[in-house]
């Protein structure tokens, strides 16, 4: 990975729809070693999707919750039914398995409070927790999906 394959990155994590001509004039190559630079990031598993964003709050789905879940549950079988209920609800955008006092993070978007309950009797259905602690966001003051690109090796 060179300078270069930086510069693709960071254009085509701004705007993945550039046309491959435009972002090889932005790093300052010619098309076809652009587009050969993309397809070995492609199949080097560097660019996993090309996506398009959306507004959560034209979508109706504007309230975020993050959820915090704890359990007494930690064997595999309770671990792999929690994540087949997890991944069987569509509101949750995010799911991670946590170090510390939390054992389970969720990033849960709904459009309003009755909406965020009906996924929390979802998910207590079908799988059995401690604690679960549910934060509502007020404001969202950056959202990227930019990564950093500093720390490439």
């Amino acid at each position: 990975m060179d300078e270069i394959d930086r510069k693709i990155l960071s254009c085509l994590q701004l705007d993945a729809t550039l046309p491959v001509a435009e972002v090889a004039e932005q790093v300052g190559l010619s098309t076809t070693p652009c587009w050969r630079r993309i397809q070995k990031l492609e199949e080097a598993g560097i660019i996993r999707a090309r996506v398009a964003l959306l507004d959560g709050t034209k979508l109706n789905v504007g309230v975020t919750v993050f959820v915090a879940v704890r359990t007494n549950e930690h064997s595999l079988e309770w671990y792999e039914r929690f994540a087949a209920a997890v991944a069987d609800i569509p509101e949750v955008v995010e799911f991670y398995r946590m170090s510390g006092e939390i054992d389970y993070m969720l990033r849960v978007v709904v459009p309003d409070i009755a909406a965020y309950d009906a996924v929390y009797k979802k998910l207590i259905d079908r799988v059995s927790l401690t604690d679960v602690s549910s934060s509502f966001a007020m404001e969202q003051i950056k959202y990227t999906t930019a990564l950093p690109l500093t720390y490439i090796k």
